[in-house]
């Protein structure tokens, strides 16, 4: 008998957003929540028999009202029985979610980080798995082997195949584990569909990216498992995506006329975007009129300058003149930034600095 399965990871639900703005990082945390609703539905339209949340599932013990009702009202929605294993971020303890809210009777939580099982015989299926009740984990898989009978194992776990600070769990482990899908999390990208011994395995990654460390597509892992064989697939789900584009402005005059033909269209309406300017380049960038042209084109853009003047704006640094000591000065500060953001600020600083020198608006090699 084949098993339904659906399985998801990582959520992080009720994260700050610290890089958007107030308004728009409030929008994220909605959008998360209709995350839910979402993954509630591909459910129910697939008759998944088991759904599988593998930690994560908040972004810390800490969550909102609303995040709490929708995910009570959207996990009671499904017709499948739902099975949680708690991560290093929404580890179990009194104080988090999954001790005081009453989840409907369909959703089963695995409380401790010790390996035990939820049978399911009317659809031949044995689902194992564990919780962390702390934001470290000692390696659970270590040792462990399934009952071998005719029922389809399944596991839901958190942890990691490298380090081993999170639950580390080895191929080996895997391959001797007699699981027919162990659903993994902690991992942010889709792993694939891979193999250890007669086991699948995999990471779904996170439903939807919520840095510029998190790019691409992201969604969740549908599929049927039945014994000794798992056929499971990536399904998108992401309504939104972190992008970088790279800009080269070398031979432009106006930065403001190449980005607006640049982004023309609105294909990138509903994504996070961040801008990188390279090139040699001896005009102004003005990021807040970049910004402001641009915010129809995009939920989000952020800007990071990276070009490079015809003319280096050290070249008088050795000159016996006012302009010479200021260079010095402050190629002291550039030589002992910690890091390219550092010695942009200084760039910055000194472009307004040999313009103030020169009386003009602006420095120009």
């Amino acid at each position: 008998m084949a098993v339904k399965v659906l399985h998801c990871a990582d959520f992080h639900m009720d994260s700050p957003f610290d890089a958007l703005p107030e308004d728009k990082a409030a929008e994220r945390r909605r959008e998360q929540r209709r995350l839910l609703w979402q993954i509630a539905n591909i459910a129910n339209e697939k008759k998944a028999d088991v759904v599988l949340m593998s930690g994560d599932l908040f972004d810390s013990n800490i969550s909102y009202y609303e995040t709490q009702e929708a995910l009570l009202s959207a996990l009671g929605s499904i017709s499948a029985e739902i099975f949680i294993s708690p991560g290093n971020h929404d580890y179990f303890c009194p104080k988090s979610p999954y001790s005081f809210l009453k989840f409907p009777k369909n959703v089963h939580i695995f409380k401790s980080p010790i390996i035990t099982s939820y049978e399911l015989p009317q659809i031949g299926c044995r689902v194992y798995g564990a919780g962390f009740n702390a934001p470290r984990c000692m390696s659970l898989l270590t040792d462990f082997s399934a009952m071998k009978d005719d029922m389809v194992n399944l596991m839901t776990i958190h942890g990691e195949l490298s380090g081993n600070m999170y639950n580390h769990i080895s191929e080996e482990d895997i391959s001797s584990s007699n699981l027919d899908y162990l659903a993994l999390g902690h991992t942010h990208t889709f792993s694939g569909i891979k193999t250890a011994g007669k086991t699948r395995y995999a990471y779904p990654g996170c439903p939807e990216g919520r840095g510029f460390d998190e790019m691409g597509e992201k969604g969740i892992i549908f599929g049927e498992v039945s014994k000794g064989w798992a056929d499971m697939e990536f399904i998108p789900l992401s309504g939104r995506q972190y992008r970088i584009f790279e800009m080269d402005l070398t031979g432009e005059t106006d930065a403001t006329l190449a980005v607006m033909q640049k982004f023309s269209g609105d294909e990138y309406k509903n994504d996070i975007v961040r801008i990188v300017f390279n090139g040699i380049f001896s005009g102004r960038l003005d990021f807040k009129t970049l910004g402001d042209i641009l915010s129809e084109k995009f939920f989000h853009v952020t800007f990071k300058d990276r070009t490079r003047l015809g003319k280096d704006i050290w070249d008088s640094l050795n000159d016996d003149t006012l302009t010479g000591l200021f260079l010095k000065r402050m190629r002291i500060l550039y030589d002992s930034a910690e890091n390219d953001e550092a010695r942009e600020k200084v760039n910055a600083a000194v472009r307004y600095g040999l313009a103030a020198l020169e009386n003009r608006e602006e420095w120009r090699p």
